[in-house]
């Protein structure tokens, strides 16, 4: 967390403004949001949907507050944490404290090791004290031997800012002797860093080079971005970012920005539209919201009583995002993120951050019919302490498809507020509730996403090998949503190059495992008609749907197999 004070500029609502977003020709009055339906960016994951100390307990928020988030990636405070952050009289929620809650939702973790101290900026002691800590901490993590989801330790937090060289000697020393100690007791767990304030060529390219020397990089290359309106430069940010790996020779390495949003617009929902358009457009593997205020609220997407917030309604509507992110191209102010479910012929676009009348524009819809349904929604902006019970349904209308393209006027836009555009065939999605649920949009654990021509979104997850340590289990869990509780069947598509026949295990909400089983099919990364067909009982609502080679509990798989999707009937 960092508690800086911040350029506390006002959201620019002035739509004449310059800004360094791409722009396309305005049409009519306003400015327009082009959504390219027919140009996959890359599979949903969700990658906004995470924070950091968003999880206070098992119980705050409820995984069934979670899961219709589609939560991605979180970091929580380190097993023994005595930080009080931002007035907190008491420390809360460690990572494994509050492991179960974040699992059964679907997320995954990073463990913020400095916060293992009571205050921040962080007070140094000595090295024997580090180091000491260190080892409670990972043995701790070590010793909890059912918790699969920490995919990370963040070896330090804003050196920049909380290094203290007098003390401790050179950080990248100081880096370097971090990620010995923690490699030498897990070599598993990925290591993350190095946790910059803000990304900045001066302090990136040293400590890669430096890193690089000493055999220490990270797996996963953190920095945050909290300050206004830092989305306009994020993507050359992230271009100079890859240019150092390259110079470097370094492998490129996953992004995480595990802090966004300044403290002046971080309860702003057209904010939190641009930020999560320009994590999706960029590549961006997850993005989490910054900490600024209480725990356990998901940093302002709930009351402090629990209950949705504006922006809430905003999240909610990108983690309904199934199929493809596909390209957006913003206009001024205007920006948003959409996405395409070919399995229903559903258009999801969120976006915001203009004023007055503006429009999106639908390109590459040519197969959806002469005619398409358009429902607009919105949330408005009225901060972190104010519920709102349901998002403001604008309208449901027909428009006429011309050449493949659907434009829509939206009227009386406010630049703070956020809204939703759904796009079907006139009659409505080819499905009543959604059967398909691909594997490469769902969380992915020690496991690989992969393209393939033969699967049903261009994409499938293979390299599901690992069993026999939570650190190691491959596993794939599905987020379905069904609309009544019964038995239904679900069937696997697949594809088991081994000649033999696989195994995986499958679960449902935490329950016990079964075996299904996979015959071979012809090649791996080649799918056709083979799946594997169970009976599963599911609960009204959000259900997970668990298959893995190894997780706790589970006897394991063996051989192996590929996960195109799942069809829930």
């Amino acid at each position: 967390m960092q508690r800086r004070t911040s350029v506390l500029t006002a959201l620019a609502l002035a739509v004449g403004l310059a800004v360094t977003t791409p722009a396309s020709p305005a049409v009519a009055a306003g400015n327009t949001l082009t959504v390219d339906v027919g140009t996959a960016v890359r599979p949903v994951t969700h990658v906004g949907a995470g924070g950091l100390y968003s999880v206070g307990s098992d119980s705050r928020p409820t995984t069934e507050q979670l899961l219709p988030l589609s939560v991605n990636q979180f970091t929580q405070p380190p097993p023994g944490t005595t930080h009080l952050g931002n007035g907190a009289t008491e420390p809360c929620c460690s990572g494994l404290d509050v492991a179960a809650n974040i699992t059964r939702a679907g997320g995954q973790q990073f463990l913020r090791l400095p916060d293992v101290f009571p205050t921040f900026p962080y007070q140094w002691t000595s090295w024997e004290d580090w180091e000491g800590k260190v080892r409670q901490m990972v043995q701790a993590r070590l010793a909890a031997t059912t918790t699969t989801n920490i995919n990370g330790y963040e070896l330090w937090n804003e050196p920049d800012l909380t290094w203290q060289p007098d003390r401790a000697g050179p950080y990248l020393d100081g880096w370097t002797r971090t990620h010995r100690l923690v490699r030498s007791l897990d070599p598993v767990t990925p290591i993350v860093g190095p946790s910059f304030t803000h990304y900045e060529r001066a302090l990136m390219e040293p400590f890669l080079r430096h890193a690089r020397d000493t055999n220490t990089l990270p797996d996963v290359v953190v920095w945050h971005e909290l300050y206004d309106m830092g989305w306009n430069g994020l993507g050359d940010r992230i271009a100079e970012y890859r240019s150092i790996e390259r110079e470097l020779g370094i492998s490129p390495r996953p992004i995480s920005i595990n802090e966004y949003g300044s403290p002046a617009q971080v309860d702003i929902p057209s904010a939190a539209v641009h930020w999560l358009s320009v994590f999706e457009r960029y590549d961006v593997r997850d993005a989490q919201r910054a900490y600024w205020y209480e725990a356990g609220t998901f940093d302002g997407l709930f009351t402090t009583s629990g209950q949705p917030t504006a922006s809430y309604w905003a999240y909610r509507w990108y983690g309904s995002m199934s199929g493809n992110v596909v390209r957006t191209t913003p206009q001024s102010w205007l920006d948003g993120v959409a996405s395409y479910d070919a399995s229903r012929q559903v258009v999801t676009t969120v976006f915001g951050g203009d004023s007055g009348s503006n429009t999106v524009r639908l390109t590459g819809l040519g197969s959806f019919g002469s005619q398409v349904r358009v429902t607009l929604d919105s949330t408005p902006g009225t901060g972190r302490n104010t519920a709102v019970a349901a998002a403001t349904r604008v309208s449901s209308t027909t428009y006429p498809v011309v050449n493949g393209v659907v434009t829509v006027p939206v009227q009386g836009m406010s630049a703070e507020s956020a809204y939703q555009l759904v796009v079907t065939p006139v009659n409505g999605p080819t499905t009543p509730f959604q059967q398909v649920y691909e594997a490469e949009n769902s969380t992915v654990v020690n496991a690989a996403t992969r393209t393939s021509p033969s699967a049903s979104n261009g994409a499938y997850v293979g390299g599901i090998d690992g069993s026999g340590d939570a650190r190691r289990d491959s596993f794939v869990d599905f987020v379905v949503n069904v609309p009544e509780a019964r038995s239904y069947s679900l069937s696997i598509r697949y594809a088991n190059g081994t000649g033999a026949t696989a195994t995986q295990s499958l679960a449902t909400n935490g329950g016990p495992f079964r075996t299904v089983s996979y015959p071979p099919t012809g090649a791996w990364g080649s799918f056709g008609a083979a799946a594997a067909t169970q009976q599963v009982t599911l609960r009204a609502g959000y259900n997970v749907i668990r298959l893995a080679k190894g997780s706790p509990f589970a006897t394991g798989g063996t051989g192996f197999a590929e996960l195109d999707s799942i069809t829930v009937r």
